[in-house]
């Protein structure tokens, strides 16, 4: 999951924005607090040399003198200004790898309309995108190729746990294969860098001895799980930000890109079966991961247009959040319901007379959670784009799983309205401005008193909810953390059967309506009163290092007695499930050598979390968005044998 894209601080956001968006338009005008335990890792000084190893290779440009600057203007973003429905915008772009870029355009699905510029002139508009010189540009290495020995899919298969298959990531002991006495002993077996990214953002997979992962160019990769070599790989059309998901039955891979497209993949050949673009605006999007139910592929659908609003002119908003449900055989749609039903119109203008559009927004970014025994599906929505907000923002929706028929919806922050134009000022911030309290962690089921099932939900408030399951009331609500932009809950809580475990972010400098509430840090709630069990408030490590934050924005996972959690500083803790203590932790900022050779490291840790099967840690570390620490680092964790 991805989850949501604009966890940021307002005065990085300006430093993105002016390049994403001002730059690409020559016509837009300008409960009870313990202390954390003593850590045991390795803590190493990131050299300065290895940041370029997390970055394209190839000089920087000047984008204002730049001659693609003017080849962008006049032979692309008619199409691609964020207006062209199919069309995706230029922010998409420019996440887009330069090979990629060039590959489309001499090749691929633009290869018509590029036709006519030369290839010189195709360069230029690659190097414009990516802000980056491509004349002494070299492709990064590609993995190291298995051969006949490594190539087999052996091993146990996938389990049905996490993302994909249920939401509460949750893995049970002899899925892990990991005891909490084994957990201090863990090392690094190997590491896989990720060519030309600044991020790392899709949780992998494990089965058949295998690691199944998506990238930022791209790229998924089926890496053997003992030497890290790779099996197969195949390029999607843009960054994979989702989930691998893996179903053991039909050997399929699943999962989502960001131009919109859901994919389906033999899992151990590589090839293609099918993909669908599942929803034709420009900014939509897939960052959540897909979720199977009953034959069917659900997969939620968000978009960045809430960002496209930091230009003044830009009629805000037309997009509204959806889920999709596609036949797993053939990819069709059979069904597609958007949190917001009435078709967005203008209601007005701003006072510069932009058109402003509405109801718009409630994206969602969460992984579905699908209820077998009722036959549906849950989900939650971030905030509208534009004013009047609705009453579909903030919400947490049940929807029947073959029709598509919303069976009841609970809203939790009403007047959400917010978009980028906010940080800016302009005018086409609504006039709710806020408070940008998103669902984007997916809901948990969870069962209380073995028979009573209850819905938990943690919002980007603090709050953390349990809900009846039938009807969405309000059984207990519990507030963990101060809340805002970059506050409260981000990607993903984890329970086992008793508790669950909440990662709250409260990112410094964010908002909130009291800040003698902030919580960043790992927080356990009884699952049948939401009273607090205990509270592990994340020591501040980051000293002087820019873009570093201790909360945890990721998702977390348990396993029987404890808790894997990424943090923004780059720290990986284990947490014991009893007591909130450190039992380990691991600097995944410091520099290792990888499979290929190169000299890597990791960044903060946001949006997907840890995936654990047969004895293995698996991890990516790195999310250079929004004013955190780029890297782009796979890490493969194991037991040592000896205690």
């Amino acid at each position: 999951m991805l989850a949501p894209n604009h966890f940021f601080k307002p005065a990085i956001l300006i430093s993105v924005l002016l390049l994403a968006a001002c730059d690409r338009d020559a016509d837009a005008p300008n409960g009870t607090d313990q202390s954390i335990a003593p850590e045991v890792e390795a803590t190493v000084e990131r050299p300065p040399s290895t940041d370029d190893l997390a970055s394209r290779s190839g000089q920087g440009i000047d984008v204002n003198t730049h001659p693609g600057k003017k080849l962008f203007t006049d032979n692309c973003l008619t199409c691609h200004n964020g207006r062209v429905p199919k069309a995706p915008a230029a922010i998409w772009l420019e996440m887009m790898s330069p090979d990629a870029l060039i590959s489309v355009m001499k090749d691929g699905i633009m290869s018509s309309q590029a036709s006519h510029l030369t290839p010189d002139e195709q360069l230029q508009i690659a190097e414009y995108i990516t802000r980056t010189s491509l004349q002494d540009y070299v492709p990064p290495l590609p993995p190291v190729q298995c051969d006949a020995a490594q190539s087999t899919f052996n091993g146990n298969p996938p389990a049905k746990v996490g993302w994909g298959h249920d939401t509460n990531r949750f893995v049970p002991g002899d899925v892990a294969g990991i005891a909490p006495e084994d957990v201090a002993t863990l090392k690094l077996k190997w590491a896989f860098a990720y060519p030309a990214a600044l991020r790392a953002r899709s949780q992998p997979a494990i089965g058949w001895n295998t690691v199944f992962v998506g990238s930022h160019d791209g790229t998924v990769y089926a890496f053997d799980l003992d030497t890290g070599c790779s099996k197969w790989s195949y390029r999607a059309s843009a960054e994979v930000r989702t989930g691998i998901v893996v179903d053991a039955t039909t050997e399929r891979l699943y999962f989502g890109d960001v131009h919109g497209r859901a994919y389906a993949m033999h899992a151990k050949t590589g090839e293609l079966i099918w993909q669908t673009k599942v929803d034709d605006h420009a900014n939509a999007t897939v960052t959540g991961t897909p979720s199977l139910g009953d034959g069917l592929l659900f997969v939620p659908i968000s978009a960045l247009e809430v960002m496209s609003a930091a230009d003044p002119t830009y009629a805000c908003c037309t997009f509204t959040g959806a889920v999709a449900a596609l036949d797993i055989e053939t990819g069709d749609v059979k069904w597609k319901t958007r949190t917001v039903s009435q078709e967005p119109k203008q209601v007005g203008e701003t006072s510069i007379g932009t058109p402003i559009i509405s109801p718009s927004g409630a994206p969602v970014w969460n992984s579905p959670a699908y209820d077998a025994k009722r036959n549906r599906i849950y989900f939650g929505s971030g905030e509208n784009y534009s004013s009047p907000a609705d009453e579909n923002s903030d919400a947490i929706f049940a929807v029947d799983a073959t029709t598509g028929e919303k069976i009841w919806r609970r809203q939790f922050t009403p007047n959400d309205a917010w978009n980028v134009g906010c940080v800016f000022g302009n005018e086409n911030c609504p006039e709710e401005n806020g408070p940008d309290y998103d669902f984007a962690s997916s809901p948990l089921i969870l069962t209380i008193n073995d028979s009573t099932d209850i819905l938990i939900a943690g919002q980007k408030s603090g709050d953390v909810y349990g809900l009846n399951i039938e009807t969405g009331e309000i059984l207990w609500n519990q507030r963990l953390g101060r809340g805002g932009t970059s506050g409260g809950v981000h990607f993903g809580m984890t329970a086992n059967k008793t508790t669950v475990f909440v990662p709250i972010n409260d990112m410094d400098g964010t908002g909130g309506d009291d800040p003698s509430l902030y919580g960043a840090g790992l927080h356990a709630l009884d699952v049948q009163t939401g009273d607090i069990k205990w509270r592990t408030m994340a020591d501040d490590v980051c000293e002087d290092k820019p873009n570093c934050d201790p909360g945890i924005s990721s998702a977390a996972t348990t396993i029987p007695g404890v808790v894997f959690a990424g943090h923004l500083d780059g720290r990986f803790r284990a947490y014991d499930t009893d007591s909130g203590e450190v039992l380990w932790a691991y600097d995944t900022m410091q520099p290792v050598e990888t499979t290929t050779g190169i000299i890597a490291s990791g960044g903060s840790m946001s949006g997907p979390g840890p995936a654990v099967a047969d004895g293995h840690v698996v991890l990516n570390s790195g999310y250079g968005l929004y004013g955190h620490m780029p890297g782009n680092l796979l890490l493969v964790f194991e037991v040592a044998d000896e205690r």
